[in-house]
């Protein structure tokens, strides 16, 4: 396994090391003592979630403002662009976001820490995502960035209007948001 560093040097990028043949391939997805080798963190996760989209589908920017969760994301059939938006108000990188494409082809994936609000959008037919969490999903405290605000200039690569659901239509813009400190 690699990790590259993003603008936002919080944010990896996780290559694995793919031994591939005729018959196919295998990697490792996650190695706890690697990939605390890599990040500089043993993390514990407690939830591993698994999502399919269809093209044009965007999701996100979805955060908890209580119990935060870190999140390793990759995808298992298809492609997505990947977008992590910083939400800590102390950060030199609030405001600041970072798009990275994960594709089944590429099998890259993305290390998202707490502190991060994280969407994504399909770009093939279909796309299928897994991603582990370090907290679990709490409803109550979930909150949504908008993902056409303004002020953050997403170029989401958009071809066409996107599927969003009805939760993230009610989704508040950076500056009016419920942020973390």
């Amino acid at each position: 396994m690699k990790a590259t560093r993003t603008a936002i040097p919080d944010l990896l990028i996780i290559e694995p090391e793919v031994f591939g043949d005729e018959r196919g391939f295998f990697f490792e997805s996650f190695n706890r003592r690697k990939f605390a080798e890599l990040t500089g963190r043993d993390v514990d996760f407690v939830q591993d979630n698994h999502s399919r989209s269809t093209k044009n589908v965007l999701r996100g920017l979805h955060y908890q403002i209580q119990h935060p969760q870190a999140k390793l994301v990759r995808v298992v059939q298809g492609a997505i662009l990947d977008v992590v938006v910083d939400i800590r108000r102390s950060s030199p990188t609030f405001g600041q976001h970072v798009a990275v494409e994960l594709s089944a082809a590429n099998k890259s994936m993305l290390w998202v820490p707490e502190g991060y609000a994280h969407g994504f959008v399909v770009l093939s037919d279909t796309a299928e995502c897994l991603y582990k969490t370090t907290d679990y999903w709490h409803p109550e405290h979930e909150r949504c960035i908008r993902w056409d605000d303004p002020a953050l200039a997403i170029d989401w690569q958009l071809q066409a209007a996107p599927t969003i659901s009805g939760k993230d239509a009610q989704g508040k813009t950076l500056a009016e948001a419920e942020l973390l400190a």
